[in-house]
């Protein structure tokens, strides 16, 4: 029984996240479905993590186990053919057994994008959040370095989290812009829930003029979800890059 990685990107637009769901289409429903089509079994492939509803990867990781003889080199193309436009398989190699996409995972990069103009653009809708007052990039950048390093994130999670420690580590957070597109990239070892979003909405306020970047390592080390910005819309959210130990 082989051990198989695959890397995909996918338009979260038109699904309700990645893990599947009852009464609602999922992105690993879909790649689930396809996969049976070309290897006779339906296998239960385990993600690099969750992702919510209207949510975009770039370089989404998951793995399986089947007998299929299809060589690695040759299976994202005949994964493609089975898949929609909007999910298309780029990588699979074959890995060890105890490979896990999640547990394996060492540290993740989201991206999140604001369209800050007067008006919408409508090749970004769906794919940037479209916020129409002006922001002050410069004080966006200066509070970003207060998110480096471990702390507890709790007041950047959303409610209904289950997860043993709510410490995490941010490695890098950058804030760029380019034309009337604002870029956020942040690289961590990993995300409560909705943690990127909270931090983009944070950010933002910060731009705004509604929190002082002076205050932000105040606001982290307090936990208080109140003193935190809105959760940002999940539709200017990729998955960017995920990173495993041999890769570091």
């Amino acid at each position: 029984m082989r051990t198989i990685k695959c890397t995909v990107q996918y338009d979260g637009t038109n699904y309700h996240g990645w893990q599947i769901q009852e009464n609602a289409l999922t992105v690993q429903e879909v790649l689930e479905a396809a996969l049976a089509e070309i290897t006779g079994a339906r296998p239960k492939i385990v993600g690099c993590g969750r992702t919510d509803t209207g949510v975009h990867a770039k370089a989404y990781v998951f793995h399986f186990k089947s007998d299929t003889a299809i060589p690695a080199e040759k299976l994202p193309y005949a994964l493609n053919s089975h898949l929609p436009r909007d999910i298309v398989c780029f990588a699979a190699e074959d890995v060890p057994p105890e490979f896990h996409a999640k547990k394996s995972a060492v540290k993740k990069r989201y991206t999140y994008h604001i369209q800050n103009s007067r008006f919408p653009d409508v090749f970004l809708q769906n794919r940037a959040w479209f916020y129409p007052h002006p922001l002050d990039l410069e004080k966006m950048k200066q509070a970003a370095p207060a998110f480096l390093g471990t702390h507890d994130f709790i007041g950047f999670a959303a409610a209904g989290f289950t997860v043993k420690t709510t410490v995490r580590t941010i490695y890098a957070l950058d804030v760029q812009k380019q034309g009337d597109l604002i870029q956020m990239d942040i690289t961590g070892n990993g995300f409560l829930y909705n943690m990127v979003r909270i931090i983009a909405g944070t950010l933002v306020f910060v731009g705004a003029g509604r929190i002082d970047p002076a205050a932000m390592p105040d606001i982290i080390a307090s936990g208080d979800r109140t003193r935190a910005g809105i959760t940002a819309p999940a539709c200017g959210l990729y998955l960017s890059e995920v990173c495993y130990e041999k890769e570091t």
